[in-house]
C-alpha cells in the first residue's frame, strides 16, 4: 500500500544522517509500531509519511515514497490529508478552531464533505473516543490528554487510508490509553485502515502491534515480528525484561502470556514490605518528625463557575518522591501551578519555608518551586542548546547528558524532538536547585533509558533533602520512582498512600510486574531477586 524506498534525511546544517536507506512497506490494515531511543528519528520517519519532512523542518530527503505504485514524494501535505491523517506530538499545535465540535469537523470541510456526512461523522467520533461530554468545550480549556483525544478525532472523522500517530498515549491515563488503543485496533481489524504508531511506552502498544520498525543509531531501520524484534532491541517494556532475564521462550508480550508463564516460578511468598508514606492528604496522617518543605490546605480553584480543585489539603513531604495520578482533567495540572503560586486560588494556603509562592515575584518563586510544564518547549527561548544550558547554570549539560546524551551544542532548542526538548527543559529546571521541584508528566518522549535516569536524578534530589511531586501517567515510571502516590478524582484526593498500597487498590493505576504476581510487586527487579532466592 505504502512503501518507502531507500529514504535518507539529512537535517539542516549537518552532516549525519538522521535515516539512511530506509526501505520499508506499510500493508492494508496494519498496524505497525515505530520504536527507537530518543532522538532516534521516530517523529522524522512519520513527518516523511505525512509530508512535513523536510517541506517544514528543512534538509536534504532521497530516495521516494510510492501509494499504491505512485510516487507521492513531492506531494504537499495539503493534498495527503485525506489519504494519510497525522497527529503530533504537540496537539495544542495543531489545532485551527476553538472548541471541539468545530475541530472534528474542520478537516471534512476542507476536503468538501455534505454536511449531513459531517454531522454524522461526528457524533460517531464523540462516542469511538468518549468525550461526547467536551463537545462545546473550548480547546483551551481541555487537559492534555483531553486535547490528544480531539486532536486524533479530528484525524479520524476523515476517514484516512493511513493514520500516522507520533506518541498518542503519552498524555492519557491508563484507561483513556486503553480506550484509544481500542479504538484503533478497530479501525484497523473493522475498516482496514493502515495505523503507524510511534511510541516510548511499548507496554501499552505491543500487545496491539502486528510489526515493529526499529530504529538504530546509523539511521536503519529493523523490521518485523514484534517477538523477534524484541529479542535484541534495547528498548523493551517490562515484560519482555522480565522474559530475558528469565530465560523464557518465547517471550511474553501481554500480561497473559507473562501470567501463563510465571505458573511454574518458584519465588518467596512475602511480596515486599511497604513503607509508611509520610503524607497527609485528608486525615492521613503523618510523623511529625518528617520535615515538609511544602504544606497546603484548604486549596479551593474554579474556572468560572467550574471547581477544579476542592479543598484540597497538602502536605509535601523533603526526602521523598510523590506521583500524582489521575484521570485526563482530574485537576493534576491545575494542582501544581497552584502550588508553585502562578494559579489563583479561591481559598486555601500554600507555604514553602514560610512563605507563599503566590505572594512573590517570579524570580523569587522560582528559587522556592520549579516547575516543569506539560509543554516544555515554553521554557526555551534561546537559538541553542549551548546557551541554554550556558543560562541555566553549570550542572544543566551535565543533566541533560545523564537524560538524553549526544544532543549537540548548536541544535537550535526547537529542532530537537519531543524528548530532546523535555529532557533539556528539565535541566533547566533542576540546576535551579529549589527545595520542591514539581514536573508535570516528564517522561513523555522518552524512551526507558531515559526514564531510568530522570529516577536516578529524582533520588540524588531527594538524598539532598528536597520534596519531588510528579504528575504522571506513567504507571511503570511511578513503579521504578516514586515512594508515594497521591490519586485525584474531580478534584478531590480520593487516596493517598505509599506506592505498593495505592497501585494494589486499583488496576488501572497498576505496574505490568503487579497483575502479573499480584499487588505488592513493582518492577522486573524485585522477580528476579525472589526467583533467585527462590
Amino acid at each position: 500500500m505504502i512503501e518507502l524506498r531507500r529514504i535518507t534525511f539529512t537535517p539542516p546544517d549537518s552532516s549525519e544522517h538522521v535515516l539512511k536507506d530506509v526501505d520499508l512497506t506499510i500493508e492494508e490494515g496494519e498496524l505497525l509500531l515505530v520504536s527507537g531511543p530518543t532522538g532516534s528519528g521516530k517523529s522524522t520517519l512519520l513527518g516523511v509519511l505525512a509530508g512535513l519532512v523536510p517541506r517544514f523542518s528543512g534538509g536534504a530527503l532521497e530516495g521516494d515514497l510510492l501509494l499504491d505504485g505512485t510516487s507521492i514524494i513531492r506531494t504537499p501535505p495539503r493534498e495527503r490529508a485525506g489519504i494519510i491523517g497525522y497527529v503530533g506530538q504537540d496537539p495544542v499545535a495543531g489545532f485551527v478552531t476553538d472548541t471541539v465540535e468545530e475541530e472534528l469537523a474542520y478537516g471534512m470541510e476542507q476536503l468538501g464533505l455534505a454536511p449531513a456526512t459531517m454531522r454524522r461523522r461526528v457524533e460517531e467520533t464523540l462516542d469511538l473516543l468518549g468525550i461526547a461530554e467536551l463537545r462545546q468545550r473550548s480547546l483551551r480549556t481541555l487537559s492534555g490528554g483531553q486535547q490528544q483525544r480531539v486532536a486524533i478525532g479530528s484525524v479520524l472523522t476523515t476517514h484516512p487510508r493511513v493514520v500516522v500517530l507520533d506518541e498518542p498515549t503519552s498524555a492519557l491515563d491508563p484507561t483513556a490509553a486503553e480506550d484509544v488503543l481500542a479504538t484503533i485496533t478497530r479501525l484497523v481489524h473493522d475498516l482496514g485502515t493502515s495505523v503507524v504508531v510511534a511510541e516510548h511506552r511499548l507496554e501499552r502498544v505491543v500487545p496491539f502491534a502486528d510489526r515493529i520498525a526499529l530504529l538504530v543509531g546509523d539511521g536503519s531501520v529493523a523490521v518485523g515480528d514484534p517477538a523477534d524484534i524484541l529479542e535484541t532491541s534495547p528498548i523493551v517494556p517490562p515484560l519482555v525484561e522480565l522474559g530475558r532475564e528469565l530465560g523464557w521462550s518465547p517471550l511474553p508480550l501481554t500480561v497473559r502470556d507473562a501470567r501463563r508463564r510465571a505458573r511454574g516460578l518458584e519465588y518467596p511468598v512475602d511480596r515486599p514490605s511497604t513503607n509508611f508514606s509520610g503524607l497527609r492528604f485528608s486525615g492521613v496522617a503523618t510523623p511529625e518528625k518528617r520535615s515538609k518543605s511544602l504544606r497546603s490546605s484548604g486549596l479551593t480553584v474554579t474556572r468560572g463557575r467550574t471547581p477544579v480543585l476542592h479543598d484540597v489539603s497538602f502536605e509535601l513531604p523533603a526526602g521523598r518522591v510523590t506521583a500524582l495520578m489521575g484521570r485526563n482533567g482530574s485537576g493534576k495540572s491545575t494542582l501544581l501551578w497552584t502550588l508553585q503560586g502562578t494559579q489563583k486560588r479561591l481559598a486555601g494556603s500554600v507555604a514553602v519555608d514560610g512563605k507563599d509562592p503566590a505572594t512573590l515575584d517570579p524570580d523569587a518563586r522560582r528559587t522556592l518551586v520549579g516547575l516543569l510544564p506539560q509543554t516544555a518547549a515554553d521554557l526555551l527561548y534561546l537559538e541553542t542548546v549551548a546557551e541554554e544550558c550556558d543560562a541555566g547554570g553549570p550542572r544543566t549539560r551535565e543533566i541533560l547528558d545523564s537524560l538524553v546524551p549526544g544532543i549537540p551544542d548548536d541544535q537550535h532548542p526547537r529542532d530537537l524532538s519531543e524528548g530532546q526538548r523535555l529532557a533539556l527543559a528539565l535541566s533547566l529546571i533542576l540546576s535551579a536547585d529549589p527545595p520542591v521541584v514539581l514536573l508535570d508528566e516528564p517522561t513523555r518522549g522518552l524512551d526507558y533509558a531515559a526514564k531510568h535516569a530522570l529516577a536516578e536524578i529524582l533520588r540524588e534530589l531527594t538524598a539532598a533533602g528536597k520534596a519531588v511531586l510528579v504528575a504522571t501517567h506513567d504507571v511503570e515510571f511511578v513503579a521504578e520512582a516514586a515512594d508515594d502516590v497521591v490519586v485525584l478524582a474531580e478534584g478531590e484526593v480520593v487516596s493517598a498512600g505509599d506506592v505498593r498500597s495505592v497501585t494494589a487498590e486499583s488496576p488501572a493505576f497498576a505496574p505490568q510486574v503487579s497483575k502479573v504476581f499480584g499487588p505488592g510487586w513493582l518492577h522486573v527487579r524485585e522477580i528476579v531477586e525472589a526467583v533467585g532466592e527462590g
